[in-house]
């Protein structure tokens, strides 16, 4: 299913909007190199001494337990902080937006099923200009990361790092976030929509990802979990064409990651509903997640309007 011209449109004026934040992320991420080293990812966890007494426990999400679904419904705003055009997250601090995602979340709480809250940032960010390597992507600093972990941790939320790879590939992209994956509370996301290959643009085409790509990273990922005896990872697929995961049925489930295919797409209820019960419908089953536009959407659904979808979403993010 392709997306409208005027949706193909607004989508191509936010990654004109990016294109404003590459020289910010730039100048952050010359600040992030200079002795920040691991340090700041031990000091993110908050707590040291705390955690050194209960070392002979296992790492537990951030609400408790080791498996997020089914046991808990998780209620996520993505963004970034450069620019409020990036989405819901980047909207105040860290902490406020994790304070208006308290709110936003509440209604999605069932006694059966408790909110597991979380920040999806974009860590690798798709821009329409080369940069000095020519990949068209840019990086959140270590110390963005940190700080929003930091507020995550606050908020009792997980950090979801989403990859945005322009040109480059998603593993490498994702290797170099191997000091955040060692954590309890981090996850990963990869948004095909901006893995435009070697000759194309972000913005002016839709990218996308081979179920092959998405193993290696999932394996890599995994190992994190098993290596780490880690509780689950978040681990989403971002898709809004029929198109954008190649081989689909390919993707392989991993041990101890929570493979979720966030179906995105902005628009009207109809239309938002028509395209989640396609990619649900799918032979193929994974966890099922469901993204809505503040700015973009129609009437934005409510909460018992999203919850009325079938299957429900195991995880619903607004950008």
């Amino acid at each position: 299913m392709s997306e409208t011209a005027e949706t193909y449109r607004r989508r191509r004026l936010l990654a004109l909007a990016v294109l404003a934040c590459v020289v910010i992320g730039c100048v952050l991420a010359v600040r992030s190199c200079g002795g920040e080293g691991s340090a700041l990812g031990r000091g993110a966890s908050g707590g040291d001494a705390a955690a050194g007494a209960e070392a002979d426990k296992p790492a537990a999400l951030p609400r408790g337990g080791r498996r997020i679904f089914p046991d808990y419904r998780v209620v996520a705003f993505f963004g970034a902080p450069q620019d409020d055009a990036l989405g819901a997250l980047g909207i105040g601090t860290p902490d406020e937006a994790a304070a208006r995602l308290s709110k936003v979340a509440r209604p999605y709480a069932k006694p059966s099923r408790p909110v597991l809250p979380a920040l999806e940032l974009i860590a690798t960010i798709a821009a329409n200009a080369p940069g000095a390597d020519g990949m068209y992507r840019t990086h959140q600093s270590d110390e963005v990361i940190g700080r929003y972990l930091r507020a995550a941790r606050r908020a009792k939320a997980l950090l979801l790092l989403d990859i945005q790879p322009g040109r480059a590939d998603f593993l490498s992209e994702v290797k170099r976030l191997e000091r955040w994956l060692s954590e309890p509370d981090v996850g990963i996301a990869l948004d095909p929509e901006w893995h435009v290959g070697a000759e194309g643009i972000p913005g002016q085409v839709i990218g996308t990802v081979t179920a092959a790509e998405v193993n290696a990273v999932s394996a890599y990922v995994s190992a994190f979990v098993t290596d780490h005896d880690l509780p689950d990872k978040l681990f989403v697929v971002h898709q809004f064409t029929s198109s954008m995961i190649e081989d689909k049925d390919q993707l392989e489930q991993r041990l101890g990651l929570a493979l979720t295919i966030h179906v995105d797409g902005f628009g009207d209820r109809p239309n938002k509903e028509s395209k989640y019960d396609l990619f649900t419908s799918e032979l193929t089953r994974f966890h099922n997640g469901f993204k809505l536009f503040y700015e973009e959407d129609t009437n934005l659904m409510t909460p018992a309007q999203v919850l009325a979808l079938r299957p429900p979403p195991d995880l619903v993010t607004y950008e």
